[in-house]
């Protein structure tokens, strides 16, 4: 059994900003990344709002920058999923598949990930047409019929980007005005190559091997027709990743974890703390997720100080 005296879960922004704060509080902390490793900034292309790049740079580049700057002072990374924790125990037991870590305290950056529809026909053609990620999929559709499904920032963000290579994308959602920025959603608005099907959710995909075309249904009249598609990208916000966590930290509504109500990122067990997107359903950004990844770090350094 290995004991630390930190154990970082999860290397987005925040998991790594704070292990670069922890290490240089000489805290060596140990940072489970998790296979998929990096965060959603790993499916950007360009972050053209991250402070300190007027030019911009790539999300995975990024995170490339923020993994070396952790290293560089200490930090040890490991590119694994952690499977099961336990924090009813002290020192807080954390398993990574056979092996098992025990540490004094743990900050949780684990982040989260894309919803989907759950339509027939989704699962099936995943990866076949039917994706979560346009910056990942979108050069596989050159001068092709695209279909979004979302109404949010994500969905315009994704729309306007499969604008450089699909020959016409359909916005489709539910609602007759997007909740998306009033920037980005005039953008797609505006964009030749967009169209908008308000009132419309998509009901059935459908293709033998790849996506040839989807049911979509009005929700003022009730009828449902097909129109055809050659992919189909689902935009519709994110789930936070706490499963893990669920029977151990006090999560909302939407599975998000509470943090303590003064300011802090402390949660409702003494000696856990959580940072970034697992915790934040309001802002979602690489740098507020880096701010609350420090200020994980200086919380548990104090929380830690304070048991010697």
């Amino acid at each position: 059994m290995n004991h630390e005296k930190l154990i970082i879960i999860g290397s987005g922004p925040a998991g790594l900003t704070a292990a670069l704060y922890a290490a240089r509080a000489d805290l060596e902390p140990l940072v489970f990344e998790g296979v998929a490793a990096g965060g959603q900034l790993m499916i950007t292309t360009d972050v053209e709002n991250y402070p300190g790049f007027p030019d911009g740079i790539l999300g995975p580049e990024l995170m490339d920058q923020f993994r070396k700057q952790a290293e560089r002072f200490g930090s040890r990374l490991q590119q694994v999923d952690v499977t099961k924790v336990d924090f009813g125990v002290k020192p807080f037991r954390v398993d990574v598949g056979a092996d098992v870590y025990t540490a004094d305290a743990v900050i949780v950056a684990t982040g989260a990930s894309a919803r989907w529809l759950g339509v027939p026909g989704e699962e099936k053609l995943t990866g076949r047409g039917v994706s979560a990620c346009a910056t990942c999929d979108g050069f596989f559709f050159r001068n092709q019929d695209l279909i979004v499904v979302g109404g949010g920032d994500t969905a315009m963000e994704e729309a306007l980007f499969l604008t450089k290579f699909a020959n016409k994308i359909t916005i489709v959602h539910r609602r007759d005005e997007f909740r998306a920025s009033k920037i980005m959603a005039q953008r797609a608005i505006d964009h030749p190559k967009i169209d908008v099907l308000w009132n419309t959710v998509l009901e059935e995909i459908h293709g033998e091997g790849t996506v040839e075309k989807v049911t979509l249904r009005d929700t003022v009249t009730g009828v449902t027709r097909e129109m055809a598609a050659n992919g189909v990208f689902i935009a519709i916000g994110h789930k936070p990743n706490t499963d893990l966590f669920a029977q151990h930290l006090d999560l909302d509504e939407n599975g998000y974890i509470v943090k303590s109500p003064d300011g802090s990122t402390r949660t409702n067990v003494d000696g856990v703390f959580a940072a970034g997107d697992v915790a934040d359903h309001t802002y979602r950004q690489a740098v507020t997720a880096a701010g609350t990844g420090c200020m994980a770090a200086i919380d548990a350094e104090r929380w830690l100080a304070g048991l010697e």
